[in-house]
């Protein structure tokens, strides 16, 4: 029975090591799909697009400091030009996009 009750918990940990890199996965590839055609792949907004609506870098200072509250709520409602994605994105997918923001912030 111990033997059962150590693989259980060697199984929990590995599956909740694994999932910051799956949040990682899901969180760039919902970014390529909905944001990188205004923000860039980099984030920093050098697009077209980006540029026809003077698109904030996302490594600017302000969004360095933003908390991930803030960054959740402006893609939730939308910020200055940008449309919010409240009903087109996930809670869940929402908050993949904001750590995906976050890793290309380093």
């Amino acid at each position: 029975m111990k033997q059962n009750v150590r693989i259980a918990v060697l199984a929990l940990l590995s599956a909740s090591l694994a999932l910051p890199a799956v949040a990682q996965q899901t969180g760039e590839a919902t970014y390529k799909a909905k944001c990188a055609m205004c923000h860039g792949a980099d984030g920093v907004g050098n697009t077209p697009v980006g540029k026809n609506m003077k698109v904030r870098s996302l490594k600017s200072p302000e969004d360095i400091k933003a908390t991930d509250a803030e960054l959740f709520k402006d893609t939730k409602s939308g910020v200055g030009k940008m449309q919010g994605y409240a009903g087109k994105l996930t809670d869940a997918q929402i908050t993949d996009v904001v750590s995906f923001i976050r890793t290309l912030q380093k």
